[in-house]
């Protein structure tokens, strides 16, 4: 019932930032958790980052804490994920998703977006 679509990817050089947004139609992200998952080739689906219904609560992966930034606007039914000081190991499809609750699991997600590359050049 609720779409999501992520924008903001794109190719940068290494210690480039992006601003990924993830805007909602179909329903109101308030009743939600959300979360960011990337999925790099040849490899399984990561978490990234969550954050909990009203912002109050956030995680993020080890490999991206002091980097990157969840934030969330719900009056404007979008999600957030600042990336600063990119590597190359951040090149990947980065998803955003909904879930009950905060969670850094993949399976307790319900809706997910197509996803927006990012490439990172050395």
């Amino acid at each position: 019932q609720v779409q999501l679509v992520e924008s903001g990817g794109g190719l940068v050089q290494a210690g480039d930032s992006l601003r990924l947004s993830c805007t909602a139609s179909g329903r109101t992200i308030s009743n939600y958790a959300m979360g960011w998952f990337r999925q790099a080739p040849g490899k399984e689906r990561q978490f990234v980052a969550a954050i909990s219904r009203t912002g109050g609560r956030t995680y993020d992966a080890d490999s991206v804490k002091g980097r990157f930034t969840i934030s969330r606007d719900n009056a404007k039914n979008a999600v957030y994920l600042q990336m600063n000081s990119l590597e190359p190991e951040d090149t990947a499809v980065y998803y955003c998703a909904t879930s009950w609750r905060t969670s850094l699991r993949s399976d307790e997600y319900g809706y997910w977006g197509q996803g927006t590359q990012v490439t990172v050049s050395a």
